[in-house]
């Protein structure tokens, strides 16, 4: 017979800086391989191992072979809203260098929640769609105070956002129709760790997020999970939702 949880396991799976950063930096959805998440973590190849191999006989990541060479990733959404969640929770690391703070910048700016938009333009994305009326059921903000609704302890399920006519006609004309019919649902949202608001997941928040990317409206930083606006982007998110964004030149 199982028992109750045992929550200290996966805590001490966790605290570690060097397993902590390379869930952060695959918490984009990438598969990357253990000499860049060595690179990233700032440890050596064989201290490296030995994290993904905890993370990995914890559940938290899976490898994938393709070669000889493996590649680890998050083992799904669960794990990405576990971070997530983590991160709402965690003080911000210290900024030592212009290069540490123009990194966290970019991060707050705009990144990729494992298959979809967060950051500031991901809640604006999001404000965007209840503006235009393509989502109805909630207002894009977090209500810690709701008695009844909008609660960490079940992020993405409890304010009832669903998908209008006219936002699936919107999203259509963009080429990033969805159809209902799939097992993921339509509609989530997270609380954004760093603007305490909600940003679109589920089916509509992921197939938006690659259909900007198939646009060339945005590009992923070179390292790290932070996304740039390019100068189509800019004129695109303002045509389309009104948003203005800085656009980056590579």
């Amino acid at each position: 017979m199982a028992g109750d949880v045992d929550i200290a396991r996966v805590a001490a799976v966790l605290a570690d800086r060097g397993r902590a950063r390379m869930l952060l930096v695959l918490g984009d959805g990438r598969a990357l391989p253990a000499s860049v998440l060595a690179a990233e973590a700032g440890v050596a190849a064989s201290t490296a191992s030995a994290h993904l191999g905890r993370l990995t006989d914890a559940g938290l990541l899976r490898v994938e072979r393709h070669g000889r060479h493996r590649y680890f990733r998050l083992a799904g959404p669960g794990v990405a809203e576990l971070v997530e969640a983590l991160a709402r929770h965690a003080p911000p690391a210290p900024v030592r260098s212009l290069r540490e703070g123009t990194r966290a910048e970019a991060l707050r700016a705009a990144r990729t929640c494992y298959d979809h938009l967060a950051g500031r333009l991901g809640v604006e994305l999001m404000a965007a769609l209840l503006d235009r009326g393509a989502l109805e059921g909630g207002d894009g903000r977090f209500h810690p105070e709701a008695a009844a609704a909008d609660h960490l302890a079940a992020p993405g399920r409890d304010v009832d956002y669903r998908l209008t006519d006219a936002g699936a006609a919107l999203l259509a004309e963009l080429g990033a129709g969805v159809a209902g019919n799939g097992r993921r649902p339509l509609v989530r949202y997270c609380v954004d760790w760093s603007e305490q608001r909600h940003h679109l997941a589920g089916a509509v928040g992921a197939t938006l997020a690659r259909r900007l990317f198939e646009l060339g409206w945005l590009r992923r930083a070179d390292r790290g999970r932070a996304v740039h606006v390019t100068p189509a982007g800019a004129e695109g998110l303002r045509r389309t939702f009104g948003i203005e964004a800085a656009a980056r030149r590579p």
